[in-house]
């Protein structure tokens, strides 16, 4: 079954419930979230998406990222994708948060009132396969290394948030 989504204004006001599949073909601006988790060493756990995935599939990007469904509080949604996605939950900040509109593949867009949290965590890992291919911790210097030099293997979300939050990198 399908996810619903919530519809919003540039105020992250709601304005209606939509299939997820649909408002990616539709460009429709919808709530997301974009998880960012920080080890003691100061690196980013990212994640590659699931070879599966109906867009950006294979690409890396932010440690955990998704939608609240309608009726839900968007921290705590971050927190159950977190749990679904990786496998544990930390405490989370909300940071910020953009409006972004990119193309991804199979001509569908990405239109998102984008929440910005970030974490700190040392433990277990478990990643769903399901929904991820690997992950790493990367140093936030070596991660900028990497998208200058193939930016084609990060998702768009992923490179706007590095290159619009740069005091993410070093949390």
């Amino acid at each position: 079954m399908e996810q619903d989504i919530i519809l919003v204004d540039e105020l992250d006001t709601p304005v209606g419930i939509m299939p997820k599949l649909l408002a990616h073909q539709l460009g429709k601006l919808h709530r997301a979230f974009s998880v960012f988790i920080f080890n003691s060493k100061g690196e980013l756990l990212i994640q590659q998406r699931a070879a599966h995935k109906y867009h950006s599939a294979g690409q890396w990007a932010n440690s955990c990222c998704s939608h609240p469904a309608p009726n839900e509080d968007t921290m705590v949604a971050a927190k159950r994708r977190l749990m679904e996605e990786l496998g544990f939950t930390t405490q989370l900040s909300h940071v910020g948060h953009f409006l972004y509109h990119a193309q991804v593949n199979g001509g569908l867009t990405e239109h998102e009132y984008d929440h910005l949290f970030i974490g700190n965590y040392d433990g277990t890992i478990m990643p769903n396969p399901d929904e991820i291919s690997a992950i790493r911790w990367l140093h936030p210097s070596a991660l900028q290394k990497e998208i200058k030099q193939n930016p084609e293997q990060f998702t768009p979300w992923f490179k706007l948030i590095i290159n619009k939050y740069p005091q993410l990198k070093f949390n």
